[in-house]
């Protein structure tokens, strides 16, 4: 016994020393930076957390106040916030996870520090129903609560960075959730905040999780060719520097390489190999500006110069000087060829810039008095104001909120003038209906079409970056459901939804009327029992639809609808016939009962940190997504769906990708045990210049070759170029590669992949 208590004593000795060296770091890394030293309030803060989570520990073991002092040290070393933001991220899960209140964190650290801490314990906590989607419940109070104070969005950026630092110890089904949710909803927002250092941290490491082998191989290659890649930096920037010194110049030349998870999402959307990556390396060219309010100029001043070096790509000239991101990124970023006969990206930027590019919105107030927030962040108020709009107007579908917000979160930006010059920043893609809601839901309401440079174009015209666009506008004109297929902002698609429910509303109280006059004129009174035969007959899902209907006149009540309530004729007529017909009526539901019967319905005491094992015997068991068409050696997950089935979906897939972010609590491990018995469907598409014997070529390699069924084969050829799928059966993902490796040696084809 007292060898236990003696144990106990030594760990909580070492705990504390454990303890007492990361929050000394803090204030160092503090005391180091340029705020108003508040050391004494920080100190308090540290304090009372410590007291509160005192005997409490993370499933990593350690101490759960490590936790908040890592969460603050990010706040402070890697945003550069100051002592408000540094007692919100030590006291953060305070209010959560103990029994303080946020009135007793306002009577001890005042009205501010309460207030964000309060904004952070509403994103973590809330009930929700078990059909609601938490996360995008979540998200919701996230952006609602940053509207008031981006602090709260920035510390819970720096929560969910050291969660993702330390996720290896949480069990695998909880690591696909979390990864998942970072890179739907945290990337998306690091980035749009400019925080580009900790956004690629985050898809980085949540890329690590979801896809452990493929991230593995991609470190690997990358440190195989980091020696050549060294030796091309160096030859390429030697004449760059001996240019700049003659200048006078102060400045650092860094190498930045792309990170594994950029180079993984250009494989998966370009189609290509590793070694088919060209922009893996990049140079940056980073100066200290010899006159302050002169850095754009001499930023072009580099450019001439190393223009004159080496041959720059007319095409690719980024100018971010004159027309900075929406994120507060600056700099000019230009393509040059090397001596070796590679285009290679140079950034060029001055140190105030490069601070932006990596701390994003924190650098801009980081020297300012206090380091306190002021409240001209233009760029950045503009986009909050953008989502308190969607969010004032309730969205029925919160994964539909998740994606309209997401949309304008990773768009790019392109640049389009009003008629009298003034520059509007609209996302990459955006209509010309897209730009009349951004300016007003009046003028995007009622357009009739725009003119773009002088030239009359239709709504759905898409707008390059320079277009100068004139909205025309008619009274007579109403929002049509049509209009969503083709807007492509998050502002607009909520205005056209809010509108057209409201027009809805109003269509279905015209049908309601409609249909109880008419109930009416024929002795019925509308009951609940007369509407779900209606609905039957009509075959609508809900009696809204049913008044709908009948509102925009797709529904004229007859004859056949009195026979339906009074449950005549048309029963034995139209209806019963199915049953004499026996594809009709016996075998379907046969066929559906024997299904659901293999099926495996997840009971309570079913264990989710467990994982899901696929083999021959069990695949029937689980429910195969048409979305992506899963097969052996896929990177999987499981999802428990509505009817408690699990439903199998790749990882990388996109509807998996909602899941993750919006039900991760339903979210399993899975994996294969497959012994090469069973074959599964796999679809390749092939791309290249015709030929007479393309064809045959292609079918030798599969069939003869590698002895592999082909399945369909469908080609099509216009003008010396031909597109082909074809669907072959196939063990695994082992088998796709052999052949996609053979397909790619045959002379011609250009472009090969396997399709979801």
């Amino acid at each position: 016994m007292n060898d236990l208590n003696l144990k106990d004593k030594e760990r909580e000795t070492a705990d504390e020393k454990t303890i007492d060296a990361a929050f000394q770091h803090l204030l160092d890394t503090y005391l180091a930076s340029r705020h108003r030293k508040k050391v004494d309030i920080i100190t308090k803060a540290f304090n009372f957390a410590r007291q509160a989570h005192k005997g409490v520990r993370r499933l990593s073991g350690e101490p759960y106040i490590m936790h908040p002092i890592a969460v603050a040290q990010v706040a402070c070393q890697e945003m550069g916030l100051g002592s408000t933001s540094i007692c919100s991220a030590l006291l953060h899960d305070v209010v959560e996870d103990t029994d303080y209140t946020v009135e007793d964190i306002e009577n001890i650290f005042g009205p501010k520090i309460a207030h964000i801490v309060d904004g952070l314990t509403k994103i973590s906590g809330g009930i929700f129903g078990d059909r609601a989607s938490a996360q995008a419940e979540n998200f919701k109070k996230l952006l609602l609560t940053m509207s008031d104070d981006i602090r709260v969005i920035l510390i819970k950026i720096c929560d969910r960075l050291h969660n993702m630092r330390t996720l290896a110890s949480q069990p695998a089904n909880k690591q696909y959730k979390i990864a998942g949710e970072t890179l739907y909803i945290y990337a998306p927002l690091a980035n749009r905040l400019g925080l580009n250092k900790i956004k690629t941290e985050l898809e980085d490491l949540s890329f690590k999780y979801e896809h452990p082998e493929e991230y593995a191989s991609i470190r690997q290659k990358l440190s195989f060719t980091e020696e050549q890649r060294n030796k091309l930096f160096n030859d390429f920037t030697a004449p760059i520097r001996a240019a700049l010194d003659r200048m006078g110049i102060q400045y650092e030349i860094k190498a930045r390489i792309k990170s594994p998870y950029s180079i993984w999402n250009k494989m998966q959307t370009k189609h290509v190999t590793f070694d088919e990556i060209y922009d893996i390396l990049a140079v940056r060219i980073i100066f200290v500006p010899k006159v302050r309010e002169e850095e754009v100029n001499e930023c072009f001043n580099i450019y001439v110069a190393i223009s004159k070096i080496y041959k720059s790509h007319p095409d690719r000239l980024r100018d971010w000087l004159n027309h900075p991101k929406a994120n507060g990124y600056q700099a000019l970023h230009v393509t040059l060829m090397s001596k070796q006969g590679r285009w290679i990206e140079v950034q060029i930027r001055s140190d105030h810039m490069d601070e932006v590019a990596e701390q994003g919105f924190a650098a801009h107030w980081k020297y300012k008095e206090g380091g306190e927030i002021t409240e001209d962040e233009g760029e950045l108020n503009d986009w909050l104001r953008t989502i308190k709009e969607i969010l004032d107007d309730p969205q029925p579908d919160a994964m539909d909120f998740l994606d309209a917000i997401k949309l304008n979160l990773f768009a790019s930006e392109i640049f389009v003038f009003t008629p009298k010059g003034e520059i509007k920043t609209m996302p990459a893609g955006c209509t010309a209906l897209d730009f009349a809601f951004q300016i007003h839901t009046f003028l995007g309401s009622h357009c009739i079409g725009a003119k773009v440079n002088h030239k009359l174009v239709p709504l759905s015209h898409k707008l390059q970056s320079g277009d100068q666009v004139e909205i025309l506008t008619s009274k007579s004109q109403h929002v049509q459901p049509s209009w969503i297929n083709f807007v492509s902002t998050a502002k607009a698609k909520a205005k056209i939804m809010a509108i057209l429910r409201r027009d809805n509303r109003e269509i279905q109280k015209t049908g309601e009327d409609m249909l109880a006059q008419w109930l009416q004129e024929n002795d019925f009174e509308t009951t609940t029992s007369i509407l779900d035969k209606l609905c039957e007959l009509h075959e609508l899902p809900k009696h809204e639809d049913l008044f709908q209907a009948i509102g925009d006149r797709t529904i004229n009540l007859g004859d056949r609808d009195l026979d339906a309530i009074s449950g005549k004729k048309e029963k034995d007529s139209s209806i019963s016939w199915r049953k004499f017909v026996p594809f009709l009526h016996d075998k379907k539901p046969e066929k559906a009962e024997q299904d659901k019967s293999e099926l495996i319905v997840v009971g309570k005491e079913f264990n989710k940190k467990k994982p899901v094992i696929i083999n021959e015997e069990t695949i029937s068991h689980y429910k195969f997504s048409d979305c992506c068409h899963p097969i052996p050696g896929d990177d999987i997950l499981g999802y428990i769906d509505n009817k408690n089935q699990i439903e199998i979906h790749k990882r990388a897939c996109p509807v998996a990708s909602k899941l993750k972010s919006s039900f991760g609590n339903r979210i399993l491990d899975a994996k294969w045990d497959m012994h090469r018995k069973l074959f599964f469907d796999a679809t390749i598409e092939l791309r290249g210049i015709d030929r007479m014997g393309m064809l045959l070529d292609v079918s030798k390699v599969i069939s003869q070759q590698l002895d592999v069924n082909i399945h369909k084969i469908t080609v099509s050829s216009d003008e010396g170029i031909f597109d082909g799928a074809i669907e072959i059966k196939i063990h695994d993902r082992d088998d796709v590669k052999i052949i996609i490796d053979n397909l790619k040696k045959i002379d011609g084809i250009q472009e090969i992949q396997r399709i979801m």
